[in-house]
């Protein structure tokens, strides 16, 4: 999320109050930029593996790991901890909530903004799948296009492969020696991952919430419950559909001399794992991804609510 690197889906009914001095859009880009600083900081170890696992089998490390071997989970986090303790499970933290935050706000603004074009109310209820789509991904794309230099940043940092130290150090490094290419380099995957997330897990979201029966959603506590679960099983499904796209986004932003394009990226994880290669770092991205848009969207509706957009 940017929902990606945070998304979710939303079903939100932005009901605009004349008693309220900011616009609409502005408390949608703070609720969610809030939301998405706490889901980000709690699961930023999820993301730190998952970029690990996807860069272990890169050219840099061929000669370590050998050809097609990868380390597990358990593995890559005990040799964090070992050489930077548990506060190492959280590098890249900085360039992540640098990406993040303002990616989730304009998300959630850029959403809000398009549904009042539309004229779309309560879409957990009248939106169809096909429009939920749409509004995802083009949601999605808006905030992942403006971003896609902190991305860059974000992966290089997890990865341990380069150096930087600092986001804007990072930003300058890479435009003298790479120029603008470097910085919007992996943004067709990139795209073609979060797009495609945000279109499918918004879909799977309203249409599950549809399924829930409304006297089940009564009480606020129940209807959390539910909510969340609906969160949790869409972004088990986004996340599968989507992971092809990330492997190959890592590999041609950590090593774009040796990936300049999608088609060498694809096939050289062809070439060395198989098709497997593309399921690379999908249990910490599926637990990240899942959770991560399940809570953060249970804590942007407390703060829409309070904030008088529900």
């Amino acid at each position: 999320m940017i929902p990606g690197d945070v998304t979710w889906a939303v079903a939100i009914d932005p009901v605009e109050s004349k008693e309220h001095d900011y616009p609409p859009v502005l408390k949608a880009f703070l609720a969610g930029s809030f939301s998405g600083t706490f889901s980000t900081v709690l699961f930023q170890p999820l993301d730190l593996v998952k970029t690990r696992l996807q860069s272990a089998a890169t050219p840099v490390h061929a000669a370590v790991n050998g050809r097609g071997v990868q380390p597990g989970m358990i593995n890559i986090v005990t040799n964090i901890v070992k050489q930077d303790h548990i506060i190492g499970l959280w590098r890249g933290m900085v360039p992540s909530i640098t990406r993040c935050v303002p990616g989730v706000g304009l998300y959630f603004s850029s959403l809000h903004w398009l549904k009042g074009q539309l004229q779309v109310r309560q879409p957990g209820k009248d939106i169809g799948a096909l429009q939920a789509v749409g509004l995802g991904v083009v949601a999605r794309t808006m905030s992942g296009v403006l971003l896609i230099p902190f991305t860059v940043v974000k992966t290089r940092f997890e990865s341990g492969v380069y150096g930087y130290n600092s986001v804007l150090g990072a930003l300058r490094d890479i435009w003298r020696v790479e120029g603008p290419r470097g910085l919007y380099c992996g943004l067709g995957p990139t795209l073609a991952r979060d797009a495609p997330f945000s279109g499918l897990y918004l879909m799977f979201y309203t249409q599950g919430k549809k399924a829930i029966p409304e006297e089940w959603l009564q009480s606020p506590t129940q209807a959390s419950a539910l909510h969340f679960s609906c969160g949790v099983a869409s972004g088990v499904l986004a996340s599968v559909a989507t992971n092809p796209a990330d492997v190959i986004k890592t590999r041609m932003q950590l090593f774009p001399d040796r990936f300049p394009s999608v088609l060498s990226a694809a096939i050289y994880v062809q070439q060395t794992h198989g098709m497997t290669g593309y399921l690379s770092g999908i249990v910490p991205r599926m637990l990240r991804r899942t959770l991560m848009a399940a809570m953060a969207w249970t804590v942007y509706e407390e703060i829409t609510r309070s904030m008088g957009l529900k």
